[in-house]
């Protein structure tokens, strides 16, 4: 489990799969109401405090984006549910106990994401995949001074989805973050075809 700060009221918690399996939750129970997800979500929220000061008393909203091959994004964000602060004040006061006012939205992406520390294992990734056949259409990024490659995997089938990350994952690691946050703070290097583009040209 990662946990960073966006801003002040704003912070990011990467989860793995794993992460959830050792709580012996599914991907699919992230979307339900159960006793498991609210004690992972008051453990998310104790670490976030712990390790950046986050305090998650009051209203929130939580995003949830579910990565295929990666684990999942929660962001969550403070002070964005209705209520006005003189209503939130006299809750608070009636009901003291740890219980998040939650506003939670799902969603979930198809978008295989890697990101690689430098250009060389970029380059490496692309060539095992050309050769491995599997350069599918890509995308190459530029984002917190590293390297991203994004396949949109939709109709693969199995075996060469599994091949296509176990090789992204021999070059680089999952990322920990949306193809929305990319489009909007990272930079397209190759917009398409990049695994191709990328054994052209080196």
């Amino acid at each position: 489990m990662k946990i960073e700060r966006l801003n002040q009221d704003k912070i990011r918690i990467f989860l793995t799969f794993d992460d959830l399996l050792e709580r012996g939750i599914q991907k699919e129970d992230m979307w339900r109401e159960i006793p498991k997800v609210h004690e992972l979500f008051s453990e998310m929220m104790d670490q976030a405090y712990t390790e950046l000061g986050f305090d998650a008393s009051g209203p929130l909203a939580v995003e949830v984006f579910a990565l295929p091959a990666q684990g999942m994004v929660v962001i969550v964000t403070r002070g964005k549910v209705g209520a006005r602060p003189e209503e939130r004040a006299m809750e608070e006061e009636e009901n003291d106990e740890d219980v998040y006012e939650l506003e939670v939205t799902m969603e979930q992406s198809d978008v295989v994401l890697y990101t690689f520390r430098d250009f060389e294992d970029v380059i490496a990734a692309c060539k095992q995949l050309n050769t491995a056949g599997l350069s599918e259409d890509g995308r190459l990024y530029a984002y917190n001074n590293k390297y991203m490659l994004a396949f949109e995997p939709a109709g693969l089938e199995l075996a060469r989805y599994q091949a296509l990350i176990a090789l992204l994952a021999e070059y680089g690691e999952a990322a920990s973050v949306t193809t929305a946050v990319l489009d909007e703070y990272g930079k397209v290097i190759i917009p398409s075809k990049a695994v191709t583009e990328i054994c052209v040209h080196f």
